[in-house]
């Protein structure tokens, strides 16, 4: 059955590829397209297109249909475009003419808007909730392991001293950067689109505002044109926001898999969190790791993905859009994913010990032997040359011991104040605004 019929029926082939993955899909909206219709018809009601006793009737109805798709039972039928539709038809099934007028104000162009809306609002909640519980985490192991030390690289060769508190501790703080982009897309996903219609409003007059509170969003899209331009743009930042996690949690697996490496050996894990080879009965394979890497490198691909769909499009709405649903809602799930098993990984990790203690170490204290030089009054320029010409005549012998207080340093790695910054930004999200607002539209 099509909202939209005319008198011709589409060709089968023809309606079958633009329908695509939707009812697939659309299962993922459809908790959210009831919230949507909750709170147009308490608006509807607002402005006298229903009566007190139609609104009751929808309302119950919704409310039996929000259930049901959270006890799994909802499903849209064969036939049925979209969740959009079935929830109409269901509607109109249970209360007659009555379920047709839920769609006066409202275009399914709005209607999708508003369920991707809520939908990616709640995801990004979820995705903040497991990048809290990782960076939680990280800054335990930090401070669990600041004492023990392991070599810094740059270009892949030995640096300078680092520490497994310098090394989680530096991921914790790259999530905090992670999770501010992720606060400005909530604030962008978090503005109503609905009664932007078609994308050029309606000659009814509709109370935008109301619907923006019953839903518990922060503000309106206020121009109707923009409100759809909106669809595209939102997905694009969201998932940009979701990549940029995706990429500290790709470069923490790279680590590990240089890390666990046997030429490395900083670091080992339980059996049972490893993989063996088909062949060789000494392999120890860290495949936990590079699936994580994989899949996050596969979210980073997602923000250039949707700019290619959106890049050249004009105003208005375009059938495109529809393909952006089968890009964008898998991409939290699979984040949530490679989160928590980061942290089953970490949560198990074994540290080496006196790792630079290694001959083949000493080499990263020559920046410590220069600078002893130069408190000692030495000019920087003739300790370095010193340092040097020791190490050329191999006639370096450092003392291998690490005395670093600057702020985020080895011996200062300032995880207090980490864990501010994140409980700052934190504190910008409104959750609890969220939950008692829908927690109202469903009393």
């Amino acid at each position: 059955m099509k909202l939209w019929y005319h008198d011709k029926t589409i060709l089968e082939e023809a309606e079958n590829f633009t329908i695509g993955r939707d009812r697939e899909i659309d299962i993922f909206l459809a908790q959210y397209d009831v919230l949507g219709s909750l709170a147009h018809i308490q608006m509807l009601l607002s402005i006298d297109l229903l009566t007190k006793k139609e609104a009751d009737i929808l309302s119950a109805e919704l409310k039996s249909i929000y259930k049901r798709i959270l006890e799994g039972e909802f499903q849209i039928e064969d036939g049925v475009e979209d969740v959009h539709s079935q929830v109409e038809i269901e509607l109109t099934r249970m209360c007659g003419d009555i379920g047709k007028k839920i769609h006066s104000g409202r275009s399914r162009n709005d209607q999708v808007l508003v369920d991707i809306k809520l939908y990616l609002r709640h995801e990004l909640r979820q995705v903040v909730e497991e990048v809290k519980a990782l960076f939680d985490l990280l800054l335990t192991q930090s401070e669990k392991y600041k004492q023990h030390l392991l070599p810094g690289y740059t270009h892949l060769q030995l640096a300078m001293p680092s520490s497994f508190g310098l090394w989680f501790g530096a991921y914790a703080e790259s999530l905090v950067d992670d999770i501010i982009t992720v606060e400005a897309a909530y604030r962008i996903v978090n503005k109503n689109p609905l009664g932007s219609a078609a994308g050029y409003g309606s000659s009814f007059p509709l109370n935008r505002t109301m619907t923006t509170k019953l839903l518990g969003f922060e503000d309106l899209n206020y121009n109707v044109v923009y409100a759809q331009m909106g669809r595209g743009k939102t997905e694009r930042i969201v998932s940009a926001a979701l990549s940029n996690i995706a990429a500290t949690v790709s470069k923490i697996s790279m680590d590990a898999c240089l890390f666990l490496n046997q030429n490395f050996g900083f670091i080992s894990f339980p059996d049972e969190l490893t993989t063996g080879s088909s062949i060789m009965p000494h392999k120890k394979n860290p495949d936990v790791f590079e699936m994580i890497r994989a899949r996050c490198n596969q979210i980073l691909a997602v923000p250039n993905d949707i700019n290619l769909f959106t890049v050249n499009l004009p105003s208005g709405y375009h059938r495109d859009l529809q393909v952006l649903k089968e890009i964008i809602i898998p991409v939290s799930q699979q984040l949530r994913n490679c989160l928590s098993m980061m942290r089953l990984m970490l949560t198990n990790i074994e540290v080496k010990e006196n790792i630079l203690d290694d001959e083949k170490y000493k080499y990263l204290f020559s920046v410590e032997e220069v600078n002893k030089l130069v408190l000692a009054g030495i000019p920087f320029r003739d300790a370095y040359k010193k340092v040097r010409m020791d190490i050329e005549h191999v006639n370096f012998y450092p003392e291998r011991k690490v005395d670093h207080s600057h702020e985020g340093s080895i011996g200062n790695l300032c995880n207090d104040e980490i864990n501010l910054m994140m409980e700052s930004v934190l504190a910008k999200f409104d959750f609890e605004r969220v939950d008692q607002a829908i927690d109202e539209l469903l009393s």
